[in-house]
């Protein structure tokens, strides 16, 4: 019999096919407790749309799509107050406010969708294209036009399912690299990390764990977030305000949802000094691989005792410890990152305006808007790995 492929674009989770879980296995960010969660927290100028593939009446392809209308945000960021930094708001303001996401607009990597092993990649994501348009039209209906559409975030090796000539007209754009730590099959615990950085980065551990002294950190259960709710959020609110460019806001019961739905995949640790919540981070357990996801903390006591490189260090700690093999510490902050062993994976999306004559520019634009990022990459290991 002829496999026929159709799609199907739902508004909410509690629409999803029954066992669209059994398809999300490898990904928990495709699962339906994440799902629910963000469902129930998405940010003030986000809506998400949920696609799936079928083979005849059989589910072989799920994925995620988020809408952001950038016009709701207050401010895509306060850090960077320069021409370069107006104009860019100006243009994305005007001319592309309303942008669609084949995948998670929140995180970094191929969160975009999972197939069985039925279907090939590259009729997966022709449907994923086809859905696209679908949703436009859809918002169409409601008044809103689609600027710009983007697939994202993909390694070169995924990529080669996007060869298709409905991809044609999509330039293809590197911005930071996914920072991705391995674990070495040699070391059981954290010591044996230790035990491989050279004397340089020893003494920068050694230093910034003197550094830290007098902050206690705790694993918060989902009652302790809920009563620390507003600093977690004024704490996460800093960070986020002083990034150089945001698309999205979390809304301030993001943490206890995540909580309360994947349960012991979502962990929340708080760090405190005399008893008050000044910084935290958070980690998301995917299979053998651990996400980190975001964090917040007091500025001023992050300078003065090093509490970011202290969070990267606990995560390290308890990845190790636990036996995972990989640590996703995605974007920004490269170069620190890179100082504790994470490398550099190239992420590449594809994006297409809905105007041809700024789509036909979109490479010069977003060469313009969006430079390279210069770092120093670091290894702070004995030998290179």
């Amino acid at each position: 019999m002829n496999s026929t492929y159709t799609f199907t674009v739902y508004d909410h989770v509690n629409q999803l096919p029954e066992d669209w879980n059994n398809l999300a296995k490898s990904n928990v960010f495709l699962s339906l407790p994440y799902l629910d969660a963000l469902e129930q927290s998405l940010p003030s100028n986000m809506r998400c749309f949920y696609i799936g593939i079928f083979e005849n009446t059989n589910l072989v392809g799920i994925s995620l799509a988020q809408f952001l209308n950038l016009n709701k945000l207050e401010s895509f960021g306060e850090r960077d107050q320069c021409v370069k930094t107006f104009i860019r708001n100006l243009i994305f303001r005007n001319f592309s406010a309303h942008v669609l996401f084949i995948g998670n607009n929140m995180l970094t990597g191929q969160n975009a969708f999972c197939f069985s092993s039925e279907i090939d990649s590259k009729k997966g994501v022709k449907i994923l294209y086809d859905a696209s348009i679908a949703i436009q039209k859809k918002l169409k209906t409601e008044g809103i036009k689609t600027h710009i559409t983007t697939f994202k975030d993909f390694n070169q090796e995924e990529l080669a399912a996007f060869s298709e000539p409905h991809f044609s007209n999509f330039y293809r754009f590197i911005t930071q690299p996914n920072m991705v730590f391995c674990s070495s099959d040699d070391w059981t615990t954290f010591d044996d990390y230790l035990a491989s950085l050279t004397k340089k980065y020893r003494d920068q551990y050694k230093r910034c764990r003197k550094k830290g002294d007098g902050i206690e950190k705790e694993k918060m259960d989902l009652k302790s977030i809920i009563i620390h709710e507003d600093k977690i959020y004024e704490l996460y609110n800093h960070v986020a305000l002083n990034a150089p460019f945001n698309t999205f806001f979390l809304a301030k019961n993001h943490f206890r949802l995540m909580k309360e739905k994947l349960k012991d995949k979502f962990l929340f640790y708080g760090y405190f000094k005399n008893g008050e919540l000044i910084g935290f981070n958070t980690l998301v357990k995917n299979g053998n691989q651990m996400d980190t996801y975001f964090l917040g903390y007091d500025e001023q006591i992050q300078r003065d005792k090093m509490l970011y490189l202290n969070m990267l260090y606990d995560m390290v700690a308890y990845s190790i410890n636990k036996g995972f093999k990989e640590i996703i510490f995605a974007r920004t902050a490269l170069e620190i990152k890179s100082s504790i062993g994470a490398k550099p994976e190239k992420m590449i999306g594809l994006i297409q305006h809905s105007n041809q004559l700024i789509n036909s520019k979109m490479e010069k634009l977003f060469t313009y808007l969006e430079p390279e990022t210069r770092w120093k990459e670091r290894n702070p290991f004995k030998e290179n790995r």
